[in-house]
């Protein structure tokens, strides 16, 4: 196909240049790397182009009718080019972002870097906090949260995905005990929680009635970073509620089980906050659509089959 416009466009400036000779010589080719060109066109159209009798180039009725037809498409494709070039130089600017650490890291910042490449005029300032920022006091433009989320005055709100948490543990340690069959069961278990802040992150499960209950936990071992909760629980110290984007690979290689697979799942919401402005600039609104196209995809993989 490449080849094919290659020749069109040959055969274009041929026409518009009144001779091989001087088509080659603007476009930097030899005259015979011309001729060959339109050669090539004539043999996949199986039709005459040029007239070849007299001194002066001049086209037959079918190259004429031929080069009015290229001479549009080309131009739809120069305009479609430009347009899209218009589009990537509109998105300009800095943006500062705020975003959690582990989900910011795997599931947000690969989108961010495919915009950054797609559009050479953005900056991105991006930055990794699991602490709850200040979004006008600290000047960030784009906020990603998860859970659930207080509507703040002079902040816009949209939910970009759902991340699904399951719960589950390494199969070595279930070697002495038996697997929980219901979200009671779990009281009997050793939990790997995450605590932060001087506080405890409830487990919120769906029971088989789709209502939220509060799991009542007990656990010797408790974590401020999801990394390591999970490193505890491939080594069989536990049960652990965990995002399905952090652990699809041990689940998918045996050194998790997703257990409870019969209850409805949990997810927790994710929002994308900005301050709000008359009118939101180009490169936010691209990045916030980006965002919520893409992010579903990531953080909530199809669950497992059974």
């Amino acid at each position: 196909m490449h080849h094919r416009l290659e020749n069109i466009s040959v055969f274009v400036e041929a026409v518009e240049a009144g001779g091989f000779s001087r088509a080659a010589e603007r476009l930097g080719l030899s005259r015979s790397a011309v001729g060959k060109a339109v050669a090539r066109l004539e043999e996949r159209l199986d039709a005459r182009l040029f007239n070849r009798t007299t001194r002066v180039l001049t086209l037959t009725e079918e190259g004429q009718i031929y080069y009015d037809k290229c001479r549009r498409a080309l131009k739809e494709l120069r305009s479609g080019e430009e347009q899209l070039h218009a589009g990537r130089t509109d998105v300009a600017g800095k943006v500062r972002v705020s975003m959690p650490i582990l989900f910011g890291r795997h599931c947000v910042t690969p989108i961010l870097l495919e915009l950054a490449r797609q559009y050479p005029n953005l900056d991105l300032d991006l930055r990794f906090s699991d602490l709850l920022v200040d979004v006008i006091g600290e000047g960030f433009d784009l906020v990603i949260r998860q859970g659930p989320i207080a509507d703040g005055s002079g902040l816009r709100i949209r939910k970009i995905c759902s991340q699904n948490k399951i719960v589950c543990a390494a199969p070595s340690y279930f070697s002495e005990r038996a697997k929980p069959q219901t979200i009671h069961d779990l009281e009997m278990h050793d939990a790997l929680v995450y605590w932060r802040s001087n506080r405890l992150f409830p487990w919120q499960l769906r029971d088989l009635d789709g209502n939220l209950q509060n799991c009542k936990l007990k656990w010797r071992l408790q974590f401020d970073n999801l990394e390591a909760i999970v490193d505890a629980a491939v080594a069989g110290l536990g049960i652990a509620w965990l995002p399905d984007w952090l652990i699809r690979p041990h689940l998918n290689e045996g050194r998790l089980l997703s257990l409870l697979d019969g209850f409805p799942s949990t997810a927790v919401d994710t929002f994308a906050v900005w301050p709000e402005t008359p009118t939101l600039p180009k490169r936010l609104r691209v990045i916030v659509d980006t965002l919520a196209e893409k992010l579903p995809g990531i953080s909530q993989e199809d669950p497992m089959p059974h």
